[in-house]
């Protein structure tokens, strides 16, 4: 099963790649990794998604407990959540694949950012689905490079990860 979990840590050399190697070390795979600082300049978020058992998704997250730097750990995918990647695509845009691809990003809410005479770059936020379809949609053959930036996540309502 999918887990989406996100932690506070402290901002601090070393503590994404003692994170890691907890992953690695129990040969855990990390699908999707994130890490941004919080308002608070002192602290970060981590969004993991990995995948496996309840029984291991509990040990992970008691191990993840354990490291110092590590102040909150919650799996968000546990309740109702948003989560949201960020995608950059540059696709060939030549002749009639230009009015193909400008039609594409329409259907699919994206936005084109660069255009230049060969290709566009184009913009797309949305679930992981919504990313994987576009893809699917257009021709392969126009792909140029793809660049996705992994899920961030936030429980919705009342569920706060906050110190």
């Amino acid at each position: 099963m999918r887990h989406v979990i996100s932690l506070l840590i402290e901002n601090e050399s070393g503590a994404l790649s003692r994170v890691s190697g907890l992953f690695s070390a129990r040969g855990y795979n990390i699908e999707s990794l994130t890490v941004a600082p919080t308002e608070d300049a002192s602290m970060s978020r981590m969004t993991i998604v990995t995948t496996g058992s309840d029984d291991i998704i509990e040990q992970i997250t008691k191990q993840l407990n354990k490291l110092v730097e590590v102040v909150k750990v919650v799996d968000i995918s546990e309740a109702a959540h948003i989560e949201r990647e960020l995608m950059l695509t540059k696709v060939r845009a030549t002749g009639k694949d230009r009015e193909e691809m400008k039609r594409m990003a329409e259907i699919f809410r994206a936005r084109i950012i660069d255009v230049t005479d060969t290709s566009y770059v184009i913009e797309l936020t949305g679930n992981q689905s919504k990313l994987d379809a576009f893809i699917s949609a257009i021709d392969p053959a126009l792909v140029l490079e793809t660049v996705r930036s992994g899920v961030c996540g936030v429980g919705r309502g009342d569920r706060i990860l906050k110190v």
